[in-house]
């Protein structure tokens, strides 16, 4: 009996197993699926809002050079540019709602590369033959770089998919590791901000370093916001309950501050200098808050996370490579330097630059008003004297400097 009995325990044990074993390449297909929507929505996304900023700075640049009396935002150019950069920022949005937030983060490099190419071919950026090889053969293999991490990133990225469910993200604010990266988090920004406002210490790191901790807790509200939004849409309604607008309300909050201390930044430093060391900081912030309140890394083998930081790297090299080489624009020197005008003699023996006078008269340096000056400085008239051809061997000169007096 007993040996009658096994082979049909064992026929019906055998669709159990087999369903077990199905079920788990199905799961890792459709999580792949998830990171390939994702990856593409902000690929997209970037490319999108980097056309739309070279079309408004198009349109800018248009207007400035002809005699157009209209406003920028009078023309069909910077309008179409708007329509593209909010169809851009969406479809970033989107895209935090089907990949984990440290694949999306560092996918912001296709904006750099985009603009970078956009910038030499649409707006037609002007450059020297002998500045070709310093400036853009360096930018074309910054963007190679950045192409080949980004490929890296998308296919090492992080396979953790989840529902952003109310009670999912509930759970995770309330973990201990995430509530203990929030409060390093809001110790080192108070510091940070404290040697800004209070030190007066107005370095560029210590800027950028603010934008990427309030940035770090962006991209997390964005995330959940866009996932409750698209769990919504399948069908679990989750608008309803308030941790929806909590998220919503910090992600606003920290954007908006965020905008801030860029608007900040742009006005101390070069753009390009806070494109490279703002995408390297916001990048390496947004993936540990990832990494700690989604737990993105969780189940990952050490091959695919050091293929990831590989790619991380290349595309934060290939960034600092299309940055560095941008034309900076030249400052205003309030002065003028006999010295730098070729063919020039010097009005003063060692060459001292003549410097604007601030005075209540227009005067620029040695250029002083004459109308009060004494009869002494008056300029000399030089008429021209007719030749007499009084014999042919002698000739006078051509004119003869004469003295005269103010009646005369």
């Amino acid at each position: 009996m007993e040996g009658g009995n096994s082979p049909s325990l064992q026929l019906q044990q055998l669709p159990l197993a087999t369903a077990a074993v199905s079920v788990q390449p199905h799961t890792d297909s459709f999580s792949y699926k998830e990171n390939l929507i994702g990856a593409l929505l902000a690929i997209f996304g970037h490319l999108v809002s980097s056309i739309a900023l070279n079309l408004q700075k198009y349109s800018h640049i248009r207007l400035a050079g002809s005699k157009d009396p209209r406003a920028y935002f009078k023309t069909k150019t910077w309008w179409s540019g708007l329509f593209l950069l909010v169809l851009g920022e969406l479809g970033v949005f989107s895209s935090y709602a089907f990949a984990p937030l440290s694949l999306i983060v560092p996918l912001s490099a296709v904006s750099v590369v985009a603009s970078a190419i956009i910038g030499i071919i649409f707006i037609k950026e002007k450059w020297k033959p002998k500045e070709f090889f310093r400036r853009y053969v360096l930018s074309f293999v910054g963007c190679g770089l950045a192409i080949v991490g980004t490929y890296l990133l998308v296919t090492f990225g992080p396979n953790s998919h989840e529902k952003m469910t109310a009670e999912n993200i509930t759970r995770h604010l309330v973990s201990w590791p995430f509530l203990l990266y929030v409060l390093v988090e809001i110790i080192v920004f108070c510091l940070l901000l404290y040697f800004y406002k209070e030190r007066n210490a107005n370095y560029i790191v210590i800027i950028l370093l603010l934008v990427a901790l309030l940035g770090s807790m962006t991209v997390v509200t964005v995330k959940a916001v866009a996932g409750m939004i698209l769990v919504s849409i399948q069908g679990s309604l989750q608008l309803d309950s308030p941790i929806f607008y909590i998220m919503l309300v910090c992600m606003i909050a920290t954007a908006t501050y965020q905008a801030t201390f860029l608007v900040q930044a742009s006005q101390l430093y070069d753009s390009a200098q806070i494109s490279s060391i703002g995408y390297i900081l916001s990048t390496t912030a947004a993936i540990s808050a990832g990494a700690t309140f989604y737990l993105d890394f969780t189940g990952e083998d050490v091959l695919h996370i050091c293929m990831f930081a590989l790619g991380c790297l290349i595309a934060f090299l290939g960034v600092f490579l299309i940055t560095r080489n941008r034309k900076k624009p030249v400052p205003f020197e309030p002065y003028i330097s006999m010295d730098a005008m070729p063919g020039m003699q010097n009005m003063h023996d060692k060459g001292i630059a003549v410097q604007p006078e601030l005075k209540a008269s227009f005067s620029y340096g040695a250029l002083e008003n004459n109308d009060s000056m004494p009869e002494i400085y008056t300029p000399a008239t030089l008429p021209i004297v007719q030749e007499q051809h009084g014999s042919k061997g002698a000739t006078a000169p051509p004119y003869r400097v004469l003295e005269h007096s103010k009646k005369e």
